[in-house]
């Protein structure tokens, strides 16, 4: 029986162009050439909500350098302000999340 191979990053890309989806976070997809995360894109970390103390993993988007916005807690749907800030090679070198209130 063939394996069916998985579809490429760039495959799903197009896929997602041609139907107007929005981007996914592929895993592995933040890795450097040396294997490095956070480097070219995403960076996982786990946050304490400042509402209800409940603490949850998000993946920082470092691929537009630093950043302030808005995400909603994934247990109370409070909305929480990050404020990440970057290096000029997109290395992150702090984060702050607060109310967004």
């Amino acid at each position: 029986m063939q394996r069916r191979s998985r579809p490429t990053i760039e495959d799903a890309r197009t896929i997602d162009e041609r139907y107007g989806l929005d981007p996914v976070f592929e895993p592995g997809a933040d890795r450097d050439a040396e294997g490095n995360r956070g480097r070219s894109g995403t960076q996982p970390y786990t946050v304490e909500c400042p509402y209800c103390g409940e603490s949850f993993e998000t993946l920082l988007d470092l691929s537009a350098g630093s950043a302030s916005y808005i995400e909603d807690c994934t247990v109370c749907c409070q909305p929480i302000e990050f404020d990440l800030q970057t290096d000029g090679a997109g290395k992150l070198l702090s984060v702050s999340a607060g109310r967004g209130d």
